[in-house]
């Protein structure tokens, strides 16, 4: 619905971007925002690990649980992230997230400034099939976000 310019968009609605095999739903980008944040609904299938340990270089997040728990991984620190309970992630910390519970999570992030939903949509477009980690780490390296996997996994 739009609203003199703003919209409103109800849970679960927004641009679907299939990637890293989460649901994520665009609800709000840069251009509805001048650049100064992306708004994203993820949700985290049960049982389910997230993106690998990264950084972002270039934006700061914030997650908002809406329902489920999420545990996240920053800055060599473990929480479980609970309804209602929010989590500032600063750019040029290493996090992940997964999903290790029965139920399924859903979480509101906040990136800002905008541009992280390129990224989304850079590896929504990556072709079928077994992933290529070469492509991967070029999408990532293009968007200003290092992958920070152990020494024995790298």
């Amino acid at each position: 619905m739009t609203l003199g310019g703003g919209y409103m968009l109800p849970s679960r609605e927004g641009h679907k971007i299939a990637a890293l095999g989460l649901g994520i739903t665009l609800k709000a980008d840069g251009a509805a925002t001048h650049d100064a944040y992306s708004l994203f609904e993820y949700t985290v299938p049960p049982e389910t690990d997230g993106p690998p340990p990264h950084l972002h270089t270039r934006e700061d997040e914030s997650f908002i649980c809406l329902a489920g728990r999420l545990d996240v991984h920053l800055g060599g620190r473990d929480f479980v992230l609970e309804h209602g309970d929010y989590l500032y992630l600063p750019r040029d910390v290493i996090h992940a997230f997964r999903n290790p519970y029965p139920e399924e999570s859903r979480v509101i992030s906040v990136v800002s400034p905008a541009g992280l939903e390129g990224y989304y949509q850079a590896l929504a477009e990556m072709p079928p099939g077994p992933k290529d980690i070469g492509l991967m780490k070029k999408i990532m390296a293009d968007f200003g976000i290092e992958l920070q996997l152990p020494p024995e996994v790298a």
